[in-house]
């Protein structure tokens, strides 16, 4: 029993260098900046299209971890978020809610393609890219209107801006994984839960 809980516990090397991967990948999409829409305090950025991206290609375990990992690194100062935000100061902010949502998504999307099987139709990934972004929103919008002191209602309204960027980055990010997972099947969400099963 206790050999089964380490194996589970444990990660091989080659997906902690993955997770690390991934990490650096969604700051590097934090370089072309952030920008504001309607008076929105949350800036729009091309960040919220890596944790799909990382759940669709890594799955729902390792895709979460990199997002953990990139927001453990803000809290402790490093600029990493678009604009070059860092610091404990970002989690105190309206922005909090979406940042947390980012690990939600990444979770989300790769949990469905994890049970889409090693070559998911390209279909199944953009449901999971969908769902993971809504699971932003869903998460970020309430927080936000908490944080700001905006209503909920008023919060939902500007939030609305983001849907048309948040959808097309979806689309993207499933194209991608899709073509990822054609090209290499053994390394599809589902092929490593296999592994992970057959180990444990």
């Amino acid at each position: 029993m206790a050999r089964s809980t380490e194996g589970r516990s444990k990660l091989p090397a080659g997906d902690l260098a993955r997770i690390a991967a991934f990490a650096a990948f969604i700051a590097v999409l934090g370089l072309p900046g952030a920008f504001t829409l309607f008076g929105n305090s949350v800036p729009v950025t091309l960040q919220s299209m890596g944790p799909l991206l990382a759940g669709a290609i890594l799955g729902a375990r390792r895709g979460a971890l990199s997002v953990i990992l990139l927001l453990a690194l803000v809290a402790a100062g490093m600029p990493l978020l678009a604009g070059g935000r860092g610091g404990l100061g970002v989690f105190a902010g309206p922005s909090v809610g979406y940042l947390i949502g980012w690990v939600a998504a990444a979770f989300v999307a790769g949990l469905i393609v994890e049970r889409s099987g090693r070559r998911p139709g390209t279909h199944w990934v953009l449901i999971a890219c969908l769902l993971g972004s809504a699971t932003t929103l869903a998460v970020g919008i309430p927080v936000q209107a908490a944080v700001s002191g905006v209503p909920l209602a008023e919060t939902f309204r500007l939030a609305l801006a983001f849907v048309p960027g948040d959808t097309a980055k979806a689309i993207v990010a499933a194209l991608v994984a899709a073509g990822a997972q054609r090209a290499y099947p053994d390394a599809a969400p589902a092929a490593w839960r296999e592994r992970i099963d057959g180990r444990s």
